[in-house]
């Protein structure tokens, strides 16, 4: 029987621990699609499964949608004491005021990503100088820039804001100001003013899921700033493709008394 020398016996050991290493790194961090310059590649269509359009809270079934656990970290949104009245108001008469559904308005950020729980594409180039985002909802279409530009001066009255995102290592950080105080982040009334600044986290945790995080700051509505944890799936059906959606205002009140 042929005898192997110890220092081959050391190295066929130390092969097989960095094997096993490695194997268990990959059942850790599953494998995220890259593109060409080495960043995650998001591109594709994805959407929101849930309730969060809703209500962002724990909610039951009732007359309007399902029952749905809440996709907010904290145990609830902190409403400064003078913002509390006007949330249980929209609340009251969300059939009819929630600017989505009785106005058709812009669903907003982050509210646009899963309203309706509808699709939305994401367009990534190999070092772009931004990221398109195209809606299914009104065919809405968002502009993430990459460049290295800031916010332009001064305050703009935008329905979906102004958007600069940046790399964080792996996860993409899309920051976004400007925008108007017309638009809801649910069903249920809750709201904001036009000091909105929402900070977005897109973190792929593997080639078919999107780990969606958002941080909300609005002085003028809460007392500190709080945060949004979903999970967006990728759509893998042939073929597949966004399609039109006419959004038609119109009062829920009328069809649920």
């Amino acid at each position: 029987m042929m005898k192997l020398d110890r220092s081959v016996c050391f190295a066929l050991v130390a092969s097989c621990s960095l094997l096993l290493s490695a194997a268990a790194q990959s059942d850790e961090h599953p494998f995220v699609p890259r593109l060409s310059d080495g960043k995650p590649n998001f591109n594709g269509v994805w959407q929101a499964v849930g309730g969060a359009d809703v209500n962002l809270l724990d909610h039951i079934a009732d007359k309007y949608a399902p029952g749905a656990q809440k996709v907010i970290e904290e145990t609830a949104i902190p409403y400064l004491p003078e913002a509390v009245k006007r949330r249980q108001e929209n609340f009251e008469r969300r059939a009819t005021d929630d600017p989505e559904t009785s106005k058709c308005y812009l669903p907003g950020v982050p509210r646009i990503t899963y309203a309706h729980n509808l699709p939305f594409q994401i367009f990534q180039k190999p070092d772009g100088d931004k990221i398109t985002v195209l809606y299914e909802f009104a065919e809405a279409h968002r502009f993430l820039y990459t460049n290295g530009t800031d916010h332009p001066p001064g305050h703009i009255n935008w329905w979906l804001g102004d958007s600069r995102a940046r790399w964080e290592g792996d996860t993409l950080v899309v920051d976004s100001v400007d925008f108007n105080d017309a638009t809801w982040f649910d069903h249920a009334g809750d709201y904001h003013s036009d000091a909105l600044h929402v900070i977005e986290h897109y973190q792929l945790l593997d080639a078919d899921h999107i780990d969606y995080r958002v941080e909300i700051e609005d002085p003028k509505v809460y007392s500190t700033r709080w945060h949004i944890d979903l999970i967006l799936y990728r759509r893998k059906e042939k073929n597949f493709q966004l399609l039109d959606y006419v959004c038609y205002g119109f009062d829920l009140g009328k069809y649920y008394p």
